[in-house]
């Protein structure tokens, strides 16, 4: 058969339409990821958690995202991926509505879990029906791109909004912002968005969701507990066990007919490899969002607002470097892009080391803006050739698993890089607390550099002063460690990403175009 025959449909105005429709939950997903990072201050000093459930109330929503992202792709394929869209987003709206009114940082965790709960049902949904809208393979990398530009707008409206907020109201106002974007995906999505279903999908094996779920999170619990305690038995047995529900998950699937996760579309080279650049690239800067924040406000002192004003610039450079990523990517193979990307990301990290607990401003608006110039067009590559290399009729379980690998890759690397620099802290402000702070304020101050901010306004002004030098100059420590890490991982993957995906020139299905 002629590449010629049978061209497919372009798309016109509606499924443009269409498009804007899909690009609100992406939206929101990034503006409630990044409000959180400027509402820790706050609501560490309303909530106290302590340094485990801090990093619990920052991560737990993006693993239960990732270990439901699965089962929601599958669910989706049964009853339809708009009507899952819509009950996904509705949940969406209430949750946020329960974590804006927390009362204990208990009753956040667990909102924070129904969001990423809810979350789950509607990432898959999007990508599936961007898939379903946009068949020219040239149309789909621009809406691929759109789509990763509207979460890089979220992750620019977010600590802008989110810092108006918060010099007006309560932390938990932040999380309202929620709602009126629902609003609108359930009033235009029935109108613009076609269903879509697969009349021939297995039902939900619903162990493999048990094992999934519950081998992620302890292992997470186990890094986390080694994190603040250092060796102790209960990390190693988390760990362990996790390890051993995530074998046992993947031997199940298998034996299954009808697999939760299709373990086949990893047999595809570009899929597997474009799969795993894309986990481990939003890993390593992941760290850098959790740490960032607390850096410009607690550190360096400046308000909510200015912190949100100064991440505006890398915002721009991310909305930039993603929508040039379909020209570019018509003239530059996709592996050299995504290793320039990456390459540009390092720059960035090592930028960030050059930050100073009296001074870093600079560097972290020139390291931030080189971090997502290079991420923009590098998430973009690896998202169209995920689906690019996925057969049609599994489109949906490798969006699924492309939205997995994202959050997971997030999250994990929230909790173990944000542990790694959380215990480098601990060991500095330990060796740095004046003898003047009592022992149960102490304890306090060790656990995060919010609770050594909290614990200075109660202390007399020169213990405080000590204090709080030692503390910021321990949390800017852990900051560095944390980049340096993220920097030799990225250029690593720069280096795998050019020599596993430059022979990637044809993908899976034989009436697919090629991705230059």
């Amino acid at each position: 058969m002629s590449p010629h025959e049978h061209a497919p449909p372009r798309a016109g105005r509606r499924e443009w339409l269409g498009l804007a429709t899909l690009a609100l939950p992406t939206l929101l997903i990034a503006l409630d990821m990044n409000v959180l990072g400027l509402a820790v201050p706050a609501l560490s000093a309303d909530l106290r958690p302590t340094g485990t459930q801090l990093l619990w109330i920052n991560d737990i929503y993006g693993f239960l995202i990732a270990g439901f992202l699965i089962t929601m792709g599958t669910l989706g394929d049964r009853i339809g991926r708009r009507k899952l869209l819509l009950i996904g987003g509705a949940a969406f709206g209430v949750a946020s509505a329960v974590a804006a009114f927390s009362v204990s940082a208990e009753m956040l965790i667990l909102a924070r879990a129904a969001l990423g709960i809810a979350g789950a049902t509607l990432m898959p949904s999007t990508m599936s029906l961007i898939r379903n809208l946009f068949h020219d393979p040239a149309q789909r990398t621009v809406a691929i791109s759109v789509w990763m530009t509207s979460f890089t707008a979220g992750s620019a409206l977010g600590p802008l909004l989110g810092a108006v907020l918060l010099e007006n109201f309560w932390w938990g106002s932040v999380f309202l912002l929620g709602v009126p974007v629902m609003l609108l995906l359930l009033v235009f999505g029935p109108l613009l968005l076609p269903e879509s279903r697969n009349d021939g999908a297995g039902r939900v094996d619903l162990a493999s969701v048990a094992l999934s779920l519950s081998g992620m999170l302890a292992t997470v619990y186990g890094l986390k507990k080694f994190a603040e305690t250092g060796f102790d038995w209960t990390a190693v047995l988390a760990f362990a066990g996790g390890l051993a529900l995530g074998y046992t998950f993947l031997r199940r699937q298998r034996t299954l007919d009808e697999p939760l996760l299709d373990l086949g579309l990893f047999a595809h080279r570009g899929f597997t490899a474009s799969i795993t650049v894309q986990t481990l690239a939003v890993f390593g800067i992941a760290g850098g969002f959790f740490f960032v924040a607390q850096y410009l406000q607690l550190v360096l002192g400046l308000s909510p607002l200015e912190a949100g004003l100064w991440t505006v610039p890398s915002t721009v450079a991310g909305v930039a470097g993603t929508m040039l990523a379909p020209a570019i990517v018509r003239r530059v193979r996709a592996a050299h892009v995504l290793g320039g990307g990456l390459v540009l990301a390092v720059a960035g990290f090592v930028l960030l080391t050059f930050t100073g607990p009296d001074s870093g401003i600079g560097a972290v608006v020139a390291g931030f803006g080189l971090l997502s110039f290079g991420f923009g067009p590098a998430m973009t590559v690896t998202a169209d050739l995920i689906m690019g290399s996925a057969p049609p009729e599994r489109t949906g379980a490798a969006s699924a698993l492309s939205e997995t690998g994202s959050e997971l890759g997030m999250a994990l690397g929230i909790a173990l890089l944000g542990s790694i620099g959380t215990a480098v802290y601990r060991v500095g402000v330990t060796e740095g607390t004046p003898a003047g702070v009592p022992p149960e304020l102490a304890t306090v101050a060790h656990d995060t550099l919010g609770g050594a901010v909290t614990v200075a306004a109660e202390l007399p002004a020169g213990t405080a002063d000590q204090l709080l030098t030692a503390a910021r100059a321990a949390f800017t420590d852990g900051f560095h460690v944390n980049s340096w890490i993220s920097a030799a991982l990225t250029a690593c993957l720069a280096v795998l990403a050019v020599v596993l995906l430059r022979p990637v020139t044809e993908p899976a299905a034989p009436e697919r175009t090629r991705v230059h």
